[in-house]
């Protein structure tokens, strides 16, 4: 584990090779499991604005949860994380032509509907964030159903850090990063990466 900042990174975050196959996984992450993805508080809220934009684009079974239960509901670990339906599939999943899973609110982001991408937990992944005491912690989830992203992270050679740029701004900003980076490189000038 190094520090970067207020946060204590994993070295797997550094070391480990990810890049995303959806035409290998179809999505898995979004379906598997047994709850839905972590959700900050803060989001609990764009969670529900966004309901309205992209409740056509729900099947009727996550519609009929949502309006059960909610958008978000707390896991048997005190985690507050996205309502599933049929105790796998989180109730932002819709389905393209070809199978393939993928979140109707990135959709909804990615056509300009929406100006909330998702959950940072979900644009995250494969890293998790935990607490290290007074420190956030960032380490690297290893799931078998990305053993793909995880071979073509390889042929790539993308590390996690890398792969995950955008959502490691996103949630840290861009100085953070930038010191990642630093971290990065001296972790590869003293050969523990």
């Amino acid at each position: 584990m190094v520090q970067v900042g207020d946060v204590i990174v994993s070295f797997d975050v550094f070391r480990e090779k990810f890049f995303c196959d959806l035409d290998a996984c179809k999505g898995a992450c979004c379906i598997e499991g047994d709850a839905g993805a972590p959700v900050e508080l803060e989001e609990v809220e764009k969670l529900e604005e966004v309901l309205p934009v992209i409740w056509d684009d729900l099947s009727p079974e996550a519609r009929k949860v949502i309006d059960k239960q909610g958008v978000v509901y707390t896991d048997q670990e005190g985690d507050l994380v996205t309502s599933i339906v049929n105790g796998k599939d989180c109730v932002f999943t819709c389905y393209d032509e070809k199978g393939a899973c993928y979140c109707a609110i990135e959709k909804a982001f990615r056509e300009g509907r929406c100006h909330f991408y998702k959950p940072v937990s979900c644009h995250l992944y494969p890293v998790r964030i935990g607490n290290c005491g007074m420190y956030k912690a960032l380490n690297y989830h290893r799931w078998d159903v990305c053993k793909a992203a995880v071979a073509l992270g390889r042929q790539k050679n993308m590390p996690v850090y890398r792969f995950l740029k955008e959502p490691l701004i996103r949630k840290f900003g861009e100085d953070w990063y930038a010191e990642l980076e630093l971290v990065a490189e001296e972790l590869k000038k003293q050969k523990m990466i």
